[in-house]
């Protein structure tokens, strides 16, 4: 398995120690855990955005005619293709 050195100052490497001993977990574990949350919140968020782009296509025409302050002046008055 592809392995990464990280480096840490004392006091995150001091602060790292503590957590990972009041979890009852190696330093190894507890750092990979975090990793592998981010990336799995990373991933969520990308998909979450990629949802909200295709819900908001849509329902663009909607979204216009209630926020017509919103649009921008290159589309006012010139209508939407369904």
């Amino acid at each position: 398995m592809p392995a990464l050195n990280v480096e840490f100052s004392d006091r995150e490497l001091e602060d790292l120690r503590q957590i990972a001993k009041e979890r009852g977990t190696s330093m190894k574990a507890l750092v990979r855990e975090a990793a592998a949350a981010d990336i799995a919140r990373h991933r969520a968020l990308q998909e979450g955005a990629e949802a909200f782009r295709r819900f908001f296509s849509a329902h663009a025409d909607e979204f216009a005619a209630a926020f017509p302050d919103d649009e921008p002046p290159s589309v006012r008055g010139e209508g939407r293709a369904a």
